[in-house]
């Protein structure tokens, strides 16, 4: 048996561009895409804290460093631009590797520039790690 868990996310990014004419996905700066354990092209969830619509789409690597992040696509009606998103990813772990996993946490500014990354402890408490 394999149980779904959170691996890891990205919190309360701010919408920089919808762009409804692309084939589709999310475009998201790599630099928080790889402290927040994501990769490129993996399945994530996307809640708009304004709206909250929640929907599922896949990760673009954007330009390094720049803070974006563009719904393209489909995807672009779900959001406007300045919203604030949480993007989420899941792994399959099978119930012993559950035990020791914690989710990777990236807070971030307005500006989406990476401010903290932490990782859920017990109850819902967060543990400070060092940004990258």
């Amino acid at each position: 048996m394999t149980v779904t868990m959170l691996k890891g996310k990205i919190h309360r990014a701010v919408v920089k561009q919808a762009e409804l004419n692309y084939v589709g996905s999310i475009t998201v700066d790599p630099e928080l895409m790889e402290a927040a354990g994501i990769y490129e092209y993996e399945l994530v969830q996307i809640v708009d804290v304004e709206n909250g619509n929640r929907f599922e789409t896949y990760t673009i690597a954007g330009e390094p460093g720049s803070g974006m992040i563009c719904l393209n696509g489909a995807a672009a009606r779900q959001v406007q631009v300045g919203d604030h998103v949480i993007i989420m990813c899941y792994c399959q772990m099978s119930p012993k590797e559950v035990k020791e996993h914690k989710p990777k946490v990236v807070f971030v500014d307005d500006e989406n520039k990476i401010v903290k990354v932490s990782s859920y402890e017990k109850y819902g408490t967060l543990t400070q790690e060092a940004a990258k």
